[in-house]
């Protein structure tokens, strides 16, 4: 009998694959259970380390002893005739099985139940830990504080800015660096008086103090890299340079900081520090005014500052257009001046993408590159798989950048894939801890997974850090409306006289059938592009309100002066993205001026464009858009197989969420339907306390 065959005979190999699925139970039950016990971690290890010393023995015993009536017994002194050895093998492939089905309940127990309550708590104890003290910082790590300005001439702020954004973007390009936003560096004094605890709350071991003093053609700048733990002075340097020299400098400082800090640079590293974008010093300064006013833009979120800040890019190609990098920022700026604008100027798009790709073929290893052409991918084409391999790229050059993480994150949330941009804005948060638009971001991003009280927390974070980000106020009142249905409660969070708190409230009302305190909200507020996204929306928002308030004549009015301005819209974006928003506009024009038919058409076509999309975050807000218009025209069989596709799992995301069947009267039209109320008894455990529910809560 061969060696393989006596193992068989033997149960040898049963009781391997019986012992590594039971070790492999325990050890999973024993990483779960301890930590509850606040057990040391050396405990689970020695777990592990038992159940793999014992393996052998348990492979011994089976080859050397078989279990009889009698007990056991050497497999020697047991005849043939005697062996009991089939149907104990029997009995042990029964066990196999058993031991199988409750390892799969347990890693299902763990996965759906056990999982995202650990991950909910270590969200929680990981934003406490920023909030207050994090944890130890690595020797490695660094956080460029706002450099002081000595300049007589305080319109100098944006060149000193300027020189501190240059330096923090060549630390970043270190991979062995962990390197601070310079969001999270913003409300820090030149000189903070307690280095330690500035130390403590960004995460860092040492801090890069600076100023910059500039007059005529004279430029000075101070630097010192401090431990912030012991407030020792690790490296000092002055650079007396003038306009025509400077360039370089952000690299030699980053060089010697990345030196004090014993931090490798790979050869490509060391390249890219020595790389000196221009030596023109009109296009020098130029971009370093551009730079400053996209800080701006990037504090506010309106095109407004990008739009401003593209001028001073294209003053600096004019000088120097050899400016690769100039390049790559102008589109960036494009991009974004393209997207929070409402898609308005469809030339942005274009323009963006010709720089961006210019900017590529000059040089395929400049993060901005990377990361601008990653942006048109992103807000002009709606290609989010491509804008995903353009941020990777982005990432590889410079890791761990949180600007990066952030833009990872919104691509991996558009198709669909949660679980990975909560990871990426876990890191990114990490890396930018003072960011209340990162925590903000985070926040949204767990609404969207529905996993509420730990996006109130993230969120809570980000008020905390700056309580003028209304963004983050607007997602605590989403949460409130998602969550619980509680309306009231939403609109006294959004207290302030920002436009977007007040277009919100507006919408708020309309949901709870008050459209005449709505219609006088949303006319206090004058038309704005930023505010209202694309154009013709504020008509076609102030004209559903009088529309569902009974306003016939100033209702045709408005739809009829809307229209034109979509169909341009459309007209000029075509082939350019995703439309599907638009089409939604045509057909609440047209649905208001009694043109049914092709309002039905409209439909059918903005719901096929969304499909086709591949956006699965604004898909929902689209179908549930598009589903209340339906709902509108009396067209339940239309509306409801809509709010079915959105109802389950996560699908709805930020945008619907169960409760909304109660307390949106959006949906009051077909309520009574046979089909509706189906809705409302299949997901009767959502339903909100009528206290706090619409007036179609019934």
């Amino acid at each position: 009998m061969n060696f393989l065959a006596e193992l068989r005979r033997r149960n040898v190999i049963r009781m391997a694959g019986l012992y590594l699925v039971a070790a492999w139970l325990v050890t999973q039950v024993a990483g779960t259970l301890l930590p509850m016990f606040d057990a040391p971690p050396w405990i689970a290890r020695a777990v592990v380390l038992v159940l793999a010393i014992g393996f052998v023995p348990a492979m011994v015993l089976s080859w050397v002893f078989e279990l009889t009536p009698e007990g056991l017994k050497r497999d020697a002194e047991v005849p043939v005739e005697q062996s009991i050895a089939p149907q104990t093998a029997r009995r042990m492939d029964r066990a196999i099985i058993a031991v199988l089905l409750l390892a799969l309940g347990y890693f299902a127990f763990d996965k759906f139940a056990l999982a995202p309550r650990r991950e909910a708590a270590n969200i929680v104890a990981a934003t406490k830990a920023v909030e207050t003290k994090p944890m130890a910082a690595s020797e490695k790590s660094i956080a460029v504080l706002p450099f002081e300005n000595l300049s007589a001439d305080k319109d100098n702020e944006y060149f000193v800015a300027g020189m501190q954004d240059l330096i923090l973007g060549k630390l970043a390009d270190i991979g062995e660096l962990k390197v601070i936003s310079r969001t999270s560096t913003l409300k820090y004094r030149s000189r903070p008086e307690n280095l330690k605890q500035v130390g403590e709350e960004l995460g860092v071991a040492n801090v890069l103090e600076g100023s910059v003093q500039k007059s005529g053609n004279a430029v000075l700048i101070n630097v010192q890299l401090i431990d912030a733990r012991t407030d020792n002075h690790l490296w000092a340097e002055s650079y007396k340079r003038t306009l025509d020299d400077i360039f370089g400098v952000e690299g030699e400082v980053a060089e010697k900081i990345a030196g004090s800090l014993q931090a490798r640079l790979s050869p490509d590293e060391a390249s890219r520090l020595a790389a000196v974008p221009t030596t023109n010093r009109v296009a020098y300064d130029a971009f370093l005014q551009a730079e400053f006013l996209v800080n701006r833009g990037n504090l506010e979120f309106t095109s407004n500052w990008y739009r401003k800040a593209i001028p001073h890019y294209e003053q600096a190609l004019h000088e120097d257009p050899g400016f690769v990098l100039a390049l790559a920022r102008l589109s960036f700026a494009e991009s974004i001046a393209y997207w929070f604008g409402g898609h308005n100027d469809p030339t942005l798009a274009d323009k963006a993408r010709q720089h961006a790709q210019q900017a590529l073929d000059r040089q395929p290893d400049l993060a901005d590159a990377q990361l601008a052409m990653g942006y048109v991918q992103y807000t002009g084409a709606d290609d989010f798989d491509a804008a995903l391999g353009d941020f990777a790229a982005a990432l590889k050059l410079r890791p761990h950048d949180p600007e990066i993480l952030l833009a990872s994150a919104f691509a991996l949330r558009r198709l669909g894939r949660l679980p990975a941009a909560i990871d990426a804005l876990q890191e990114a948060v990490l890396r930018d801890p003072r960011s209340s638009y990162a925590f903000e971001s985070l926040g949204e991003t767990l609404l969207m997974a529905h996993r509420y009280d730990e996006a109130e927390v993230a969120l809570q974070r980000a008020r905390s850090i700056d309580p003028g980000n209304t963004v983050a106020l607007e997602q605590l009142a989403s949460k409130a409306i998602l969550a619980q249905g509680d309306v009231p409660r939403a609109l006294a969070l959004l207290v302030g006289d920002q436009p977007r708190l007040v277009s919100r409230r507006a919408g708020l009302l309309q949901m709870q059938g008050r459209y005449d305190e709505a219609i006088h909200m949303l006319e206090s507020l004058p038309p704005n592009d930023d505010q209202f996204g694309t154009a013709g929306d504020r008509e076609l928002q102030l004209a559903d309100l009088l529309h569902l308030a009974g306003q016939a004549d100033r209702t045709r009015a408005l739809y009829a002066s809307a229209l034109p301005q979509v169909r341009a819209q459309l007209g000029a974006l075509r082939g350019q993205r995703d439309q599907s928003a638009e089409w939604t506009q045509v057909a609440r024009a047209l649905h208001g001026l009694g043109k049914e038919s092709e309002a039905l058409d409209a439909l059918s076509h903005s719901q096929d464009l969304a499909r086709r999309s591949g956006d699965l975050s604004e898909y929902p807000r689209l179908t549930a858009a598009n589903a209340s218009v339906y709902a509108d025209m009396q067209r339940p069989d239309l509306a409801i197989p809509l709010l079915q596709e959105i109802l389950p799992g996560d699908s709805g995301g930020l945008y619907f969420s169960p409760t909304m069947l109660w307390v949106d009267s959006s949906w009051d039209p077909i309520r009574h339907d046979p089909g509706f109320q189906a809705l409302l008894e299949q997901y009767a455990k959502f339903k909100p306390a009528d206290s706090r529910a619409g007036p179609g809560h019934g």
